[in-house]
């Protein structure tokens, strides 16, 4: 399967733009690790988004290094489309 392209959901990238602040406020340099992890994360997804398990009806959850850091996502056709990284928040937010 050839990589997809992936589309950030506005609440997903205020999501981790929080973790990072988050992150960075405990540690200086803590949160550019974790954003290098959300991007790892994102890649794994885009190039084989089948390989983590379903999790609600057609979304899937992928998880980060080394981060307690959730990725929900669905895919189809050639797009994959990233949500949020919250439990409570992905729910309701996919219905």
């Amino acid at each position: 399967m050839a990589a997809l392209k992936l589309a950030v959901a506005p609440e997903a990238e205020r999501d981790i733009t929080e973790a990072y602040l988050w992150y960075e406020d405990r540690r200086t340099g803590l949160g550019e690790e974790f954003v290098r992890a959300v991007d790892a994360c994102l890649e794994s997804i885009r190039r084989q988004p089948e390989i983590y398990p379903v999790v609600h009806e057609a979304y899937r959850r992928a998880l980060t290094r080394r981060f307690p850091y959730a990725v929900f996502y669905e895919y189809e056709g050639s797009i994959v489309t990233i949500y949020a990284r919250d439990p409570d928040k992905w729910h309701r937010r996919l219905g």
